[in-house]
C-alpha cells in the first residue's frame, strides 16, 4: 500500500474499533430516558414522525436516479478521498450557512432547516457513494447509504449492530427486503431523531439559534462525512484483500 492507503487504513481501524465500543453507563442511561420519553408520546405522533421521515429520506433515496453521479471508474484510493474530502467540504460550509440562517430566522424558519438538512445529508451520501465508485442506481446500494445515515447518527446499542451488518455487507445485503417498506423505519427515525434533539432544539431559540445552527450543522455533516468514508474504506480493503487471495 501507499503511504495515503496505509494512513486510510490506520484511520479506518480506529474508528472501527470506536464503532465497536460497548454502550457506556452513560449511554445506557442516556438511552433509557429517552425510551421513556419516547413511550410518553402518543402512537399516533410515533406513526406521524415515522412516516414523516420515511416520507423524506425514502424520496430521496429511491426517487431521484436522474440526480446520480456516475461511479468514479479506474481511480486509486487516495484520490478518491481527496475529492470526497471536498465534497464534505463543500457540504459542511453549505449547511452551516443554511444552519445559521434558519436559527436566525426565528421559530417558523428554524423548523425549515429539518428538511433542508436531510436533503444535503442525502446527497452527500450519494457523492460519496460514487466517488468510491460503486453506482447508487443499485437498489442494495441505497440500502447501503440507509445503513451509513443510520450508523452515523444512533445511539451506541443501535450503532454496534448496525456496524455488524456493514462489516459484513457481502453477506448481509442478501437478507435485505425486497420491499424498501420493510425497512425499521421507526428505529432509524427515534435514533435520528433523539441524536440530534439537543442541538436542533437549541436551534429554535432566539438570539443563540443562529449560532448554535451553524455549528450544529457543520458537526452533523462532519460526522456523517466520517462514517461514509470510513464505511467504503471498510468494502474498498475488504475488496483488495480478497482479490490478493484470487489464484494467479
Amino acid at each position: 500500500m501507499s503511504p495515503a492507503e496505509q494512513l486510510a487504513s490506520a484511520e479506518m481501524h480506529v474508528w472501527q474499533q470506536r464503532m465497536q465500543r460497548p454502550p457506556s453507563f452513560l449511554n445506557g442511561l442516556a438511552r433509557r430516558v429517552q425510551l421513556r420519553l419516547n413511550a410518553l408520546l402518543p402512537e399516533r405522533v410515533h406513526r406521524a414522525i415515522t412516516s414523516a421521515i420515511k416520507q423524506m429520506v425514502r424520496g430521496a433515496l429511491f426517487g431521484s436516479t436522474h440526480i446520480t453521479r456516475r461511479p468514479l471508474a479506474d481511480v486509486l484510493l487516495p484520490e478518491r478521498e481527496i475529492a470526497v474530502r471536498t465534497r464534505i467540504r463543500y457540504y459542511r460550509n453549505t449547511a452551516s450557512a443554511e444552519g445559521a440562517v434558519t436559527g436566525a430566522g426565528g421559530f417558523l424558519l428554524g423548523l425549515a432547516d429539518f428538511p433542508l438538512l436531510m436533503g444535503l445529508k442525502l446527497k452527500l451520501l450519494f457523492d460519496i457513494a460514487a466517488l468510491y465508485g460503486h453506482d447508487v442506481r443499485d437498489y442494495a446500494e441505497r440500502l447501503y447509504l440507509l445503513h451509513v445515515f443510520q450508523l452515523a447518527f444512533s445511539s451506541q446499542h443501535t450503532r454496534n449492530d448496525t456496524y455488524r451488518r456493514l462489516a459484513a455487507w457481502d453477506s448481509y445485503r442478501h437478507t435485505l427486503p425486497a420491499d424498501v417498506n420493510e425497512f425499521d423505519w421507526r428505529t432509524l427515525q427515534q435514533e435520528y431523531r433523539d441524536y440530534i434533539d439537543l442541538a436542533k432544539m437549541a436551534q429554535l431559540v432566539p438570539v443563540i439559534g443562529a449560532p448554535v445552527g451553524a455549528i450544529a450543522n457543520y458537526k452533523l455533516i462532519e460526522q456523517l462525512g466520517e462514517t461514509a468514508m470510513n464505511c467504503y474504506r471498510m468494502r474498498h480493503f475488504a475488496a483488495e484483500a480478497a482479490n490478493r487471495q484470487l489464484p494467479e
